[in-house]
């Protein structure tokens, strides 16, 4: 009888003792203590296994579980007399950053604080007779949430100084989710105070520290030496491209396989695959995504389980805030293409407002993009091919363009519905509404000039139109057709249906006088550059294709136009031939 799936079990003891369902992944113990590495750094996405591969390490190597040698042996671990006899030999302390999250510093430096005092507060028998000098007792009690700098910085250090000398042993350290404030900053406008924090926590326990065996940190991203890691260079950096421990995190395609057989879902390998397969670490590639697979196991359906077990809020931001580059590269990706591009897999949160293409190394970090083959360029650079990982992925994409128009739906799918019958007086309401409400979605947090507020709106709006549409149009952006490169071009999928062409134009008061001149110029381009000779050479007549014209000012929106068939005599912005 297959074993119970346990959902949401991130410690080792309670998977061992309930008897749940368990890929055995013991095997990174080895490798990793042979590696010899001093200060390991894994990034992986998150659901991955990260935190259990953590608990895992602590219960291995830590004194306070030399009695549980039960919970490893029946795994593969346990085959090598090495090993059974390092089992519970070394003190171990292990800390998790993955609940320190809050909108301001104050606020996060006391729960990073907490998180060291409850560390603390978990060795109060160092206090114990006189192991610790006076001093180094008042030091002990000195570790609270309310601790200045000074405290904090070294408490690490000076636990596993104390913890050294009462065992006899250097210890192991383990950090969980490190980069969790990391993000948290970025997103809270606290970064630089932030990383001041924790560089100086980092270089105490991971670099000026001699009392130290081996150290592991886990995380989603790898963050910049120089900007928590300073002068760390024994540091070594474990990310998705890299080899090692590349099927440690993560169900490869036989192990997935192997669950299914057990659970008799053998005749659903397919479709479990083209969901929750796509990631690679390292030459591994068919990497499954672990948490959705147990779910899946569990509920016996198809779902995306993965992208709604937390805020998808940074990637939205990233996104919603890039320019028409960004939107145009998701509307390829959305519709099952790739693209190519530098990566760099240190993410400088600082500049990640100032540098669009640091968003694709963000998202290949943390899952959302896989890379299918590397190349070097003639300048040296790696450039990657990505695409989306899954099907998965892709829903949670097309759920996160829905998501920026979520606080004016109605009046957005009532812009579609006129946009569709060709409502001018409809369209004009609704799109200003729309815009008023979803503006700030595509704010780049600093100050955007007033000609780059309205490209990011409606690259992104169209975007929006090309999710909901996609049923019925394939939707096309900045594309050769006629003379020139159009807009928006939206193309039936039905052999009766109408096609679009769309326009977009700042308004310039330099060469215009009114919006309306604007839309009046933005038509005018359309026919002139005959950009709807890509929909007359498939057969649709003029008489069923709409022109559009968008004039934007700031936040307002004027639009014009009508069938492309009452323009042969030139155009106005009411669309009456001239």
């Amino acid at each position: 009888m297959p074993k119970t799936v346990g959902i949401g079990i991130q410690d080792f003891q309670k998977v061992m003792e309930r008897d749940c369902f368990y890929v055995d992944k013991t095997r990174f113990l080895k490798e990793w203590w042979e590696s010899q590495d001093d200060v390991t750094l894994i990034t992986r996405p998150r659901r991955f296994g990260k935190t259990l591969t953590v608990s895992m390490t602590e219960q291995f190597f830590s004194v306070r579980y030399k009695d549980a040698r039960w919970m490893f042996e029946q795994l593969v671990i346990w085959k090598e007399e090495k090993y059974r006899r390092l089992q519970g030999t070394y003190p171990v302390v292990s800390v998790s950053f993955a609940r320190v999250k809050g909108s301001s510093f104050p606020l996060v430096r006391e729960k990073i604080c907490q998180i060291l005092t409850d560390v603390y507060q978990r060795h109060t028998f160092l206090l114990e007779g006189n192991l610790l000098t006076d001093a180094e007792k008042e030091y002990f009690h000195r570790v609270t949430d309310k601790m200045d700098d000074a405290v904090a910085e070294i408490a690490c250090n000076r636990l596993c100084e104390y913890l050294a000398r009462y065992y006899g042993k250097k210890v192991i350290l383990l950090l969980d989710e490190y980069d969790t404030p990391m993000q948290e900053a970025y997103l809270g406008g606290y970064w630089k105070e932030m990383a001041d924090f924790v560089r100086s926590i980092f270089a105490a326990a991971f670099k000026d520290n001699p009392y130290l065996e081996r150290a592991l940190l886990t995380g989603i991203t790898r963050v910049s030496k120089e900007s928590v890691f300073s002068d760390l260079n024994h540091l070594k950096v474990v990310t998705v491209t890299s080899r090692k421990y590349q099927d440690a995190f993560g169900f490869t395609q036989q192990e997935v396989f192997d669950a299914l057989e057990e659970y008799g879902l053998s005749d659903r390998k397919h479709e479990v695959k083209q969901w929750y397969d796509g990631f690679q670490f390292g030459e591994c590639a068919n990497i499954y995504n672990p948490w959705s697979v147990i779910n899946y196991l569990d509920e016996r359906k198809l779902d995306d389980y993965w992208v709604n077990t937390s805020s998808n809020k940074l990637v939205e931001q990233l996104i919603g805030r890039g320019g028409a580059d960004v939107k145009r590269i998701v509307e390829i990706l959305l519709k099952g293409g790739e693209f190519r591009t530098r990566i760099d897999e240190n993410i400088v949160y600082g500049d990640l407002d100032t540098d669009e293409g640091a968003v694709w190394s963000l998202l290949l970090a943390s899952g959302y993009l896989k890379a299918k083959e590397c190349r070097v360029n003639a300048k040296g650079e790696k450039e990657y091919v990505l695409t989306l990982t899954n099907q998965e992925v892709a829903c949670m994409f097309r759920r996160m363009v829905r998501n920026w128009f979520s606080v004016c739906s109605s009046n957005y799918n009532d812009f579609i519905k006129a946009m569709l019958v060709g409502d001018l007086e409809a369209m004009n309401t609704y799109i200003n509404r729309v815009a008023l409400a979803t503006f700030s979605s595509f704010d780049t947090g600093g100050k955007p000039s007033r000609a780059c507020e309205p490209e990011r709106f409606y690259h992104g709006f169209f975007l929006g139109l090309s999710v909901e549409l996609s049923d019925r149009y394939t939707v096309t952006s900045n594309r050769e057709s006629g003379f020139g490169r159009y807009d928006v071009m939206f193309e039936p999928t039905d052999s009766f249906g109408n096609g679009m062409v769309i326009e977009f134009k700042v308004h310039a008061p330099s060469k215009e006088k009114s919006m309306e001149d604007t839309v009046s110029a933005a038509l005018s381009q359309i026919i002139e550059k005959k950009y709807a000779l890509k929909l007359e050479a498939k057969g649709i007549a003029k008489g069923r294709i709409r022109i559009y014209g968008f004039a934007f000012r700031g936040k307002e929106v004027l639009i014009g136009g009508g069938w492309l068939a009452d323009f042969d005599g030139g155009v106005s912005y009411n669309g009456k031939n001239l």
